[in-house]
C-alpha cells in the first residue's frame, strides 16, 4: 500500500476516532479505505455499469433497426 496524506476536517477525523473507539473499525486508516472503497463502488463502478449497459441499449436498437430495414426490402 501507499501512503497518501488528506487534510480533513477536525470533525470528521473525531467521527473516525469514535467508530474506531466503538470497535466498528481498527484504525483511521480502516474507516477511511472502507469509506474510500464504499464511494469507488458508488461512483464509479456504477457509473460504468450504466455506461456500458446504455451502449448494449445502443448496439440492440442499431441492430433492430438493420433487421426492420432489410424486412421492407
Amino acid at each position: 500500500m501507499r501512503i497518501v496524506s488528506v487534510k480533513l476536517p477536525e470533525a470528521y477525523i473525531e467521527a473516525i476516532d469514535e467508530l474506531v473507539r466503538m470497535g466498528i473499525y481498527t484504525s483511521r486508516s480502516e474507516a477511511i479505505r472502507a469509506a474510500i472503497r464504499e464511494m469507488i463502488k458508488r461512483e464509479l463502478w456504477s457509473s460504468r455499469a450504466a455506461t456500458m449497459s446504455i451502449s448494449k441499449e445502443k448496439k440492440k436498437k442499431k441492430s433492430i433497426e438493420v433487421i426492420e430495414i432489410d424486412k421492407h426490402e
